[in-house]
């Protein structure tokens, strides 16, 4: 049985520095292995194709690698690269990847091991280890909303992009200025900036980059998961509590809940981002 105190769970989502977010992940991204079976720590990208955890996480890899062209990319840097599940599966499809996962959290970079083609980086995502104009790609998979501040990430990729390079971003984001009435519980337990969708485009363009496609998937993410988890709820709180205590699953349930009710009053969303220089 994992022990998480609830005054640290509060304080860690409250506080959100980079210290307090190491320690979130590394105590919570067992549940979304759990709830997945799988190592992927996305929300995925549902359809008819893709109707359970792990088709959907893969299915949300492929359009994000499409989107940053990773056929034609060499070097290319995944910014809170996770347990590096999407990274492996980028190298074994485009062969010609160098992939250079960037994590803060060191636990999660151990678990990997020796990778071909991928090398492991412990760093921050405000101070990123590479060379001026060294990359073909810089890529943040559903972690760019925890980058603070975002704006020293975004001039980071800048610094260290090529000319022809690309900054390609998934990020949950708010659509609006989020208030605590419409937000609820996820107000505490979205453990991220809730950065608003113009606040990081707005960034983006003030740093000197171009966006050149744009796409709000977050009714094929949110909802066909909050969907997913209600319908398999009993199976999964059966998973998750031989690990974590009963309030852990309750608190998941009911944060699903609100983020589907959310997605669907339009106050959040999931937007994919390609930029260039």
């Amino acid at each position: 049985m994992i022990s998480i105190n609830p005054l640290d769970l509060f304080l860690w989502t409250f506080r959100r520095s980079e210290k307090d977010v190491v320690n979130l992940y590394t105590s919570l991204s067992p549940v979304m292995q759990l709830a997945t079976g799988g190592s992927m720590l996305n929300f995925g990208f549902w359809d008819q194709n893709h109707e359970d955890p792990i088709s959907a996480q893969k299915n949300l890899c492929r359009v994000f690698a499409d989107m940053a062209e990773l056929s034609s990319g060499m070097d290319v840097a995944d910014v809170g690269s996770g347990l590096s599940a999407p990274s492996k599966m980028w190298r074994d499809e485009y062969s010609d990847l160098k992939l250079y996962d960037v994590n803060i959290n060191f636990k999660q970079l151990v678990f990997p091991g020796h990778q071909k083609n991928i090398e492991f980086l412990n760093s921050t995502s405000t101070k990123l280890p590479f060379q001026n104009n060294s990359l073909d790609r810089v890529l943040a998979l559903e972690s760019a909303q925890h980058f603070k501040p975002l704006s020293t990430f975004i001039a980071e990729s800048k610094r260290i992009l090529k000319p022809s390079g690309l900054l390609v971003m998934a990020v949950p984001v708010t659509l609006k200025k989020s208030s605590l009435r419409e937000l609820g519980l996820l107000k505490f337990t979205w453990s991220s900036e809730h950065y608003s969708i113009d606040y990081i485009k707005n960034s983006i363009l003030s740093a000197g980059f171009s966006i050149s496609e744009e796409k709000l998937i977050g009714s094929k993410v949110y909802d066909p998961l909050a969907d997913y988890y209600l319908k398999n709820r009993v199976k999964l709180r059966e998973a998750i509590l031989k690990n974590y205590p009963s309030y852990v699953e309750k608190i998941l349930f009911k944060s699903i809940q609100k983020m589907k009710k959310t997605s669907e009053s339009k106050i959040i969303d999931y937007v994919l981002l390609k930029c260039y220089l």
